[in-house]
């Protein structure tokens, strides 16, 4: 009788909530038993300002690059140098490795200023120019600039893009990020990686532009910069710090040659007097100590094995108040060798 009571007097509570659900008390509820629990994930911390500066942002439909500060905190900057036809690549702030480049020809001239990475294919065909090949391909402008690998022929050649030599432009295309990579481009001619790290840092940001486009601002002169060269390499005995030991562009993208069956050299580390009277001199590399210049050479001499038949000196010399040990080779036909390596992308100059 108990039971039915009970029934009885909840009944009329079912029925006025079929009636009208808002009516509804809150002991109307079914409860079960082992209820599944579900945390709630915590919300996401605010993106910070400086986080915002490493990345590429979009603003009124056109992309804007991370901040050349920003990029050489944690990221990678290009500095090409249309008046020196040659390119600076820094990651995470330090001196990854250089290049040289062929730029827009008169007429068809590259642009200057600060610019983002917009799109990467490894396979391109321009669709400009007679659907030529870019390979590696890294587009700056929607307007038909990027990076590529291309013919170097020693001067402006291209149509506005930035030619670069075959193995160094896959290598770069492995380096650069779409979002934390700032590339800047100016006019004026460059000798070291100080100059286009402190003539990057100058640039004035650009602004968003109709349609996408960036609206570049004028370049600074380096001259009115001052400042002492920066100096991207230890000094003698010290350890680098964030450069790799050998450089990435030839670790990643040339290959290893295989050596030759001689009995293996000990190379020692010496200052050689300057390069013996007869034949042409041309220098490969400027470093920061010998055992920079040493490891260069065994490098260079293996990528480039005639190399070994020319005399070898490394020379001490003090540019700007910093020390340098500058690598040099003479031989017959030295300049010759010169133009050879450079039509494989690697640095070299005659000296006089």
């Amino acid at each position: 009788m108990a039971l039915v009571a009970g029934f009885l007097l909840f009944l009329p509570q079912v029925i006025a909530s079929q009636k009208n659900p808002s009516a509804a008390p809150r002991n109307d509820i079914v409860f079960v038993s082992n209820p599944v629990v579900q945390e709630v994930p915590p919300s996401p911390a605010p993106v910070l300002t400086r986080t915002r500066l490493l990345t590429r942002t979009r603003v009124a439909g056109a992309t804007l690059p991370p901040a050349v500060d920003a990029a050489l905190e944690s990221g990678v900057l290009i500095v090409i140098s249309k008046g020196s036809q040659h390119m600076f690549v820094f990651r995470d702030g330090a001196l990854w490795d250089t290049s040289p480049v062929s730029t827009g020809k008169p007429g068809k001239d590259t642009p200057s200023g600060v610019f983002p990475i917009l799109q990467k294919r490894v396979h391109h065909r321009s669709n400009i120019y007679s659907n030529a090949p870019m390979p590696h391909m890294q587009r700056l402008t929607w307007g038909g600039i990027a990076l590529h690998a291309g013919h170097l022929p020693g001067y402006p050649a291209s149509h506005g893009c930035i030619r670069l030599p075959r193995d160094f432009a896959r290598a770069l295309y492995r380096l650069t990020d779409m979002d934390s990579t700032t590339v800047v481009v100016v006019d004026q001619a460059l000798a070291v990686p100080g100059e286009a790290m402190r003539l990057a840092r100058a640039m004035p940001a650009p602004k968003p532009g109709e349609r996408g486009h960036l609206v570049q601002r004028p370049e600074p002169r380096l001259a009115d910069l001052g400042g002492a060269p920066i100096n991207l390499l230890p000094e003698e005995g010290e350890e680098a710090t964030g450069a790799p030991a050998t450089s990435l562009a030839q670790n990643e993208a040339r290959p290893v040659a295989t050596p030759r069956a001689e009995e293996p050299r000990v190379r020692t580390a010496r200052i050689e007097p300057e390069p013996v009277i007869g034949g042409q001199t041309i220098q490969l590399a400027a470093k920061g100590s010998v055992d920079e210049a040493e490891a260069y050479w065994s490098r260079i001499s293996t990528r480039f094995p005639e190399l070994e038949d020319y005399r070898k000196t490394i020379t001490p010399a003090v540019v700007r108040s910093k020390q340098y040990y500058r690598l040099q080779v003479t031989g017959p036909d030295a300049r010759a060798m010169c133009n050879a390596m450079k039509q494989s992308g690697a640095d070299c100059f005659p000296v006089s």
